[in-house]
């Protein structure tokens, strides 16, 4: 594994978010920015895959998730907060400018970065999400952020928690894949028991902040840059008719399909690091 370091770093109203550095080459570097309630820990497997081919790595944990402070005013939990925090994080970290892998939220949020300062990415990974979003995705994440069961007595429970939420994304998935989801999920405590790794009023605020700015804009503003949209064949969130209404406003991107995933692939698969690897190969 890539050897990798922790960072924390200060953005706007006195929260401190993780960072996780992995070291690489001298190409432009990646930044990865991961789904709803999730954190850094879902790129344990791909960051290392992505410095190995010659560029630094990082992954942010959103505030809210991991080991990032949590927002004592949940109103903050919004995806132009995140576009905020995501200049900061390139800015204390000497990133003029990063290829970005985002999923999902993280994706939205790679749109919103390039619509505001697109002289600081180079090209964009966006995982299984779009410019709009289909209704039973919407539905489904909603059911479930924030409602989850807080805290669990063991991993297996952990993982049951999880794959309740999520079998329906990944149908042919083995119990050890369900326990590494939930390892990345929860946090461990010292009796042994795990706890949820976000804050429950994520939930709140994406019922109650208001509808997400309009993306169309910022996902047009991508047209100028090398873009790979990677979508799960059977997503409930990216359907293939808002695919057909990106092309006709990006008809350039790069497209890829992982088979028999849905919302979100873990971009380890082979159709998505077999797209990955070949799209960063075409940069400097």
């Amino acid at each position: 594994m890539a050897a990798f370091e922790d960072k924390f770093i200060p953005v706007a109203s006195g929260i401190n978010l993780h960072a996780r550095a992995y070291k690489g080459g001298v190409k432009t570097p990646v930044l990865c920015l991961h789904g709803l309630t999730r954190n850094v820990a879902d790129f344990e497997e791909l960051a290392p895959k992505i410095a190995a081919t010659g560029r630094k790595v990082v992954a942010l944990s959103f505030r809210g998730r991991g080991r990032s402070d949590y927002d004592p005013d949940y109103l903050n939990y919004h995806p132009l907060t995140y576009r905020d925090d995501v200049l900061k994080v390139m800015d204390a970290l000497d990133m003029p400018q990063a290829v970005l892998v985002g999923t999902s939220l993280g994706g939205i949020t790679t749109m919103l970065v390039n619509g505001a300062a697109p002289e600081r990415i180079k090209a964009a990974i966006i995982n299984d999400v779009g410019p709009e979003l289909a209704i039973e995705g919407i539905t489904r994440i909603a059911g479930y952020a924030g409602k989850t069961k807080t805290d669990v007595a063991d991993l297996e429970e952990a993982a049951a928690e999880i794959r309740a939420v999520n079998g329906v994304a990944f149908p042919g998935a083995n119990e050890e894949f369900w326990l590494t989801f939930a390892r990345r999920t929860f946090r461990e405590n010292a009796d042994g028991s795990w706890t949820l790794a976000y804050d429950p009023n994520i939930g709140k605020a994406l019922t109650e902040v208001g509808p997400a700015p309009d993306l169309w804009g910022p996902f047009e503003s991508l047209k100028t840059k090398p873009t790979l949209i990677i979508r799960g064949a059977i997503s409930d969130l990216l359907s293939p008719e808002i695919i057909a209404k990106m092309r006709a406003v990006h008809p350039g991107f790069d497209y890829t399909e992982v088979p028999n995933v849905g919302h979100a692939p873990m971009l380890t698969e082979p159709a998505a690091w077999n797209a990955i690897e070949g799209f960063l190969a075409a940069l400097p």
